[in-house]
């Protein structure tokens, strides 16, 4: 079992920045690949970027390329999502995701095993 647990979301304004963490249980972290997913209000939930298992690889959805960065620090069985130039469009709920069994670089819901709870963002025009 695994547990993720999301915090760093808050209120911010247009332009500012936000960072995201996702502590994991597990003494195998670094085994699995980790993403982040988002829902806004009233949508299904997106993908948002995710990030090999060594860290040294990250992906993102094309909204996000070049303002969000992912990274992890497996020594603390910790993933972080980096937000700068935050857009109101941004403002949903966050979510990390882990995917135990290293399907490559899954970008859908289906192909993550354990999720958080999530973390609130809402970005103020």
């Amino acid at each position: 079992q695994v547990q993720l647990v999301e915090s760093g979301g808050g209120l911010v304004q247009a332009g500012a920045s936000l960072r995201l963490s996702c502590a994991a249980s597990g003494r195998t972290f670094s085994e699995y690949v980790m993403g982040w997913f988002r829902q806004a209000p009233g949508k299904e939930r997106e993908f948002v970027g995710g990030i090999d298992c060594s860290g040294g690889i990250s992906y993102y959805e094309d909204s996000v390329k070049g303002r969000f960065t992912i990274s992890r620090d497996n020594a603390k069985n910790t993933v972080y999502l980096q937000m700068n130039s935050l857009k109101p469009e941004d403002t949903a709920v966050y979510y990390c995701a882990a995917d135990v069994y290293g399907r490559g670089w899954p970008r859908q819901e289906s192909e993550y095993d354990y999720w958080g709870q999530g973390t609130q963002v809402t970005v103020s025009s």
